[in-house]
């Protein structure tokens, strides 16, 4: 059981961690442009393929950091000239730009790597055993990938709050009449943004793609989860989707690990009766592993029924 808890906590924040490096480049552009980008998982899927790529060429760690300057700077140009077009008429022209633009980069992806897995693999420096729990090697790998996760929150935090152009940033995200007015390009301030965003989510994809499965349908997989995350944790709110990244990561894992029902519970309590069959009987019989992809989205539902702004969200006045 103790090594249970160790073994799934580390997973989970490790997994929540990923999940806050896609959820804070999506948050900023929401909070900033007001749009929710349905590709920025593609732009994952892109940062895992791109870093697969250069890495087999020049090796990991220039693909960790090329990688994410290349998305960054196909997502800047996809604001510039894609985008700011679509947003000046309004919402529902910019999901539809940016959920056609998903299956185009699913589509790309897949006439230049085909359908199947590729070979990206974790570096060799890092392909060790960092400790032993219990009978559990775990890799160190996996602790790079905290440290980087880590590492960017805390950059992000500093960045928009103690330098001059988080100032600006936040500035435009209220007021960008009066940015503009002071002589700063808010439509520039708009395009970096967007590339630091695309770029964040890329960097998820570089470090992930050794790790997890590197195929043209991991956008679709982690798509959806991540905007549970950004709504769970509030729009806009970059805390929320720190603190809604950690919960979503600690409760999936955790659940997917528990192979316990209701009828093992009462077996356990001396309970012998139970339902004759049909609904009932499956309800009695299910594992919460099995149902353990459902939870974060019955914990959306509960999140919004509770607190429609999300847990750290500002209802707009």
């Amino acid at each position: 059981m103790l090594e249970l808890l160790i073994v799934s906590t580390l997973n989970g924040v490790l997994y929540g961690m990923l999940l806050f490096l896609m959820a804070s480049g999506l948050t900023l552009i929401f909070s900033m442009m007001g749009v929710l980008n349905f590709a920025h998982a593609s732009f994952y899927m892109l940062g895992a393929f791109f870093g697969y790529q250069i890495s087999r060429y020049t090796g990991f760690w220039i693909g960790l950091v090329a990688a994410p300057l290349v998305v960054g700077g196909l997502g800047a140009l996809v604001e510039r000239y894609g985008l700011r077009n679509v947003h000046r008429h309004g919402h529902v022209p910019e999901l539809l730009f940016t959920f056609g633009l998903a299956y185009v980069i699913e589509e790309v992806v897949q006439m230049i790597w085909g359908k199947l897995p590729v070979d990206y693999r974790v570096p060799p420096l890092l392909d060790f055993p960092a400790f032993t729990i219990f009978d559990t090697n775990y890799p160190a790998y996996k602790l790079f990938m905290l440290a980087v996760s880590v590492a960017i929150f805390v950059g992000l935090l500093l960045v928009l709050a103690r330098t001059r152009i988080g100032l600006i940033i936040q500035a435009a995200l209220t007021h960008p009449n009066m940015v503009g007015m002071l002589g700063h390009d808010v439509a520039k301030v708009f395009m970096l943004v967007f590339g630091v965003g695309t770029g964040l989510a890329a960097v998820a994809g570089v470090i992930a793609g050794p790790s997890l499965v590197t195929q043209s349908n991991m956008a679709g997989l982690l798509g959806p989860i991540l905007f549970v995350v950004v709504v769970v944790g509030g729009l806009g709110s970059l805390t929320g989707a720190f603190v809604a990244s950690l919960l979503i990561g600690l409760v999936q894992t955790f659940a997917v690990s528990l192979d316990v029902s209701v009828s093992s519970v009462a077996q356990a309590l001396g309970v012998t009766a139970q339902p004759a069959g049909g609904v009932l009987g499956d309800l009695w019989t299910v594992t919460i592993a099995q149902i353990g992809p459902v939870i974060p989205y019955l914990l959306l539902v509960v999140v919004l029924i509770a607190r429609p702004t999300g847990l750290l969200g500002n209802r707009e006045a």
